[in-house]
């Protein structure tokens, strides 16, 4: 038997009970003769207490001191759960992101995994010890503690089973895997049992909350199998892998694989900007110096020598967009701006798109009979994204699910 590396989220580790539960689940792997290495998130809501915490002392915590706290919610986890393996009789060892030599840059509150250094790893696991690392966390070569994110343990996890040629990597969360739709807003929804790398990154871009989507980079850059299942039953859930190694379908190609939508947009404009060549560069690179991620990006028909710009980012990057569009916007030329909350983005992704035609037109077709106006669209080879009014977002999502025969 080979590695097999398991991640447990939140709210699989939320109180003892669960602990205890996933100690036993944790022992079941290991009783099949898998070398285990366990990452754990912090449990259920530390994280955002941490911040609130946080938030009562300044409005605008020191990023550094920021990491340095969020990163003690893992520490927790990972303990606990030790004490709960060694209760039933395992040998288990607990390691900070730091011990287990996970090294990232030095980007506060999103750093990145530069390498990982297994020595310590292997070492433990040589002597036949249960591996518990905290998620969500490393070290730069300076020995300054990061926090990769929201939804980094996924990360931690997949960068560990590339960096130990884990056979597999399972990502336990609160659902039995990957859907075609969101099933609290979409009650036929159907879990799938297998997905490309490029769906599902494209899912979890655009919304879909089961992994990170810099987690599904890594696990297609390495080459990573993830099994995405639940931690309260062992049922079967949803294998991430190439799709050269997907079943095919002969009779049927399946076009669409899922709906999804994104709530966390921020949608900006920027108006009357002179046309002229470079204005594009000095915004975005502006935005890219703040460690902005820019999604979807309008500029609109030349008039008079100026245009308009339309832009989006997540919601935790709107202040810094204001900030960054308030010292360009007069050297780019640009009127004013406006920004808007109350947007969504619903997407649809499908492999299958790429040689069958259509799939916009209907897309369109389905929201403009559900009276639904759309403010942005953006496509690549294997999904479609469409900005709207975000009161409209389930209802969107219901819908496109239908048309597309996703619960079939």
């Amino acid at each position: 038997m080979g590695i097999v590396v398991q991640k447990f989220g939140g709210s699989s580790v939320a109180d003892a009970e669960c602990i205890k539960r996933v100690a036993k689940r944790v022992g079941e792997t290991f009783e099949e003769g898998h070398k285990v290495v366990i990452v754990v998130s912090a449990m259920g809501e530390t994280t955002d207490y941490l911040l609130d915490l946080a938030g009562k002392i300044t409005d605008n915590p020191p990023k550094r001191e920021l990491d340095m706290l969020l990163a003690t919610g893992e520490q927790q986890s990972i303990a606990l759960l030790s004490m709960a393996l060694d209760k039933l009789g395992y040998s288990a060892v607990s390691l900070t992101g730091q011990q287990a030599g996970i090294f990232t840059d030095h980007v506060h509150a999103k750093s990145k995994i530069l390498w990982i250094n297994c020595e310590r790893l292997e070492e433990e696991l040589t002597q036949n010890h249960i591996v518990i690392v905290a998620g969500f966390q490393g070290v730069t070569e300076r020995n300054e503690i990061t926090t990769l994110g929201r939804g980094g343990s996924d990360t931690s996890a997949v960068a560990l089973a590339a960096a130990l040629k884990a056979d597999v990597c399972e990502i336990f969360t609160d659902v039995d895997g990957v859907y075609t739709a969101d099933p609290r807003i979409v009650p036929d929804a159907r879990k799938l049992e297998t997905i490309s790398y490029d769906e599902m990154l494209e899912l979890a871009s655009l919304g879909a909350l089961v992994l990170q989507p810099r987690s599904v980079e890594v696990a297609k850059q390495f080459g990573v199998k993830i099994h995405v299942r639940s931690s309260f039953n062992h049922n079967s859930g949803t294998i991430v892998q190439e799709v050269r190694e997907m079943k095919q379908q002969m009779e049927k190609e399946i076009v669409v694989s899922g709906v999804a939508s994104d709530l966390n947009v921020v949608k900006f404009t920027i108006f009357d900007i002179p046309d002229v060549p470079g204005t594009a560069s000095k915004l975005f690179s502006a935005l890219a110096d703040d460690m902005i991620n820019v999604d979807m990006i309008i500029q609109s028909q030349q008039r008079d020598d100026i245009n308009d710009i339309s832009f989006t980012v997540t919601r935790d990057d709107r202040e810094k967009t204001k900030e960054v569009i308030a010292k360009t916007k007069d050297i780019i030329g640009g009127r004013n701006y406006s920004y808007e909350n109350n947007v969504a983005k619903v997407s649809v992704v499908g492999a299958g798109m790429i040689t069958n035609p259509g799939v916009a037109a209907k897309m369109f077709e389905t929201l403009a009979e559900n009276d639904i106006n759309i403010e942005m669209i953006s496509t690549s080879e294997i999904k479609v994204s469409c900005i709207i009014k975000a009161e409209y977002a389930q209802k969107a999502v219901a819908a496109l699910h239908s048309a597309f025969e996703l619960g079939e």
